[in-house]
């Protein structure tokens, strides 16, 4: 059963990693060390570490308007085109059987495609790359290890702090004057931070059914009180009529996966589901300005291999569903006659790669 346990540590590290495209911004630099069982010589009360990376890619251009997929947007050549590498570099200190506490440096790189930011007249990049939000968090079952090991919940709070940069500039093309290139804020999908402090809340939870089979939950959720970072996105000169959409919002965002682990010999086969994205209102604060709240359910098989202190594996979520939601200004917009919903582009699959070992 231990194999079960530290997979579902290595599916965790990988879980939070978010971006599925326009609707979900960034890494949010997500690691829960449920590496924490009494067999294991991790939980020792002398205590013990844990680093992890893990890199997450996705090239993202399916538009959505709700949940219909704007095909004519490829046929066309106006897709929006995004590719977004997130790789977290993890450090968990585990106290004892109970605590633990966890540290997440996010790296990010990305570049997006378009021609509506460029004039309409060519299709241009744009870049961002540098360091993300950091995370840290603590963790505690809520029930004794050595009394229930067959069955737990682990709670896990932490900060999310505003260290990524969320006023990145790149050149736009065709825009300045004389129709040459002026520079401007990227796109809020591409930004390497959110401006905001945020308060992190996440459940994750195990059953044991046989000693090679297990079952897995895990919830997350973060919460941005701060309404909006201040940062002009110029959309009010792509339309007019997007004249409230002016100012980034900072939005929360939220996860929630559950499958099952299927040990066989150094291989451990994991399947399951999960859903992620952004809501339309924020829990704490406003939840105007500019935002693309939405949410992707995806199948996620994945595949661990395990040695005696190194953990490699990989993970592919798919996408069998997508919608991009009205947002509080596309409500303010829409009219008895007039339904507003944004677009956004999503991706069809993500590649999540990675490897833990103990220090």
């Amino acid at each position: 059963m231990k194999k079960i346990f530290t997979t579902l540590t290595i599916l965790l590290i990988s879980a939070k990693v978010f971006s599925q495209g326009c609707v979900a911004i960034r890494s949010t630099g997500g690691v829960c060390s449920m590496t924490e069982h009494p067999d294991s010589s991790l939980t020792s009360d002398g205590g013990s570490w844990v680093f992890n990376a893990n890199t997450r890619y996705f090239k993202s251009d399916k538009h959505f308007k709700g949940d219909v997929y704007q095909k004519e947007r490829i046929e066309l050549g106006t897709e929006v085109i995004n590719h977004q590498f997130a790789t977290d570099l993890s450090l968990i200190r585990i106290f004892n059987s109970r605590w633990s506490m966890m540290l997440d440096v996010p790296i990010i790189s990305n570049a997006r495609s378009s021609l509506y930011e460029h004039g309409r007249k060519e299709r241009h990049s744009m870049h961002s790359f540098g360091l993300g939000d950091i995370r840290v968090a603590a963790y505690r079952w809520l029930f004794n290890p050595a009394t229930s090991p067959k069955a737990n919940v682990q709670v896990g709070l932490g900060i999310k702090f505003a260290t990524g940069d969320y006023d990145y500039k790149d050149y736009w093309q065709n825009v300045g004057p004389g129709g040459g290139p002026e520079l401007r804020t990227v796109d809020q999908s591409i930004q390497l931070g959110d401006g905001g402090t945020g308060l992190t809340l996440e459940l994750n939870s195990f059953v044991n059914i046989k000693h090679n089979l297990g079952l897995y939950a895990n919830a997350f959720y973060l919460s941005n009180p701060r309404q909006n970072n201040g940062v002009r996105t110029y959309r009010e000169l792509v339309s007019p009529s997007l004249a409230n959409e002016a100012i980034s919002s900072v939005p929360d965002q939220f996860m929630a996966r559950v499958g099952a682990n299927y040990a066989v010999d150094k291989f451990v086969i994991s399947a399951g589901g999960r859903v992620e994205g952004i809501p339309i209102h924020d829990v704490i604060g406003g939840s105007g300005d500019f935002r693309r709240p939405g949410y992707v359910i995806s199948v996620e098989p994945s595949l661990t291999y395990q040695l005696s202190r190194i953990n490699i594996y990989a993970s592919v979520p798919a996408a069998v569903y997508r919608k991009r939601t009205q947002s509080v200004t596309d409500r303010a917009r829409s009219t008895n006659t007039t339904f507003v919903n944004g677009d956004a582009a999503f991706a069809d699959y993500s590649v999540n790669l990675g490897i833990s070992f103990r220090l």
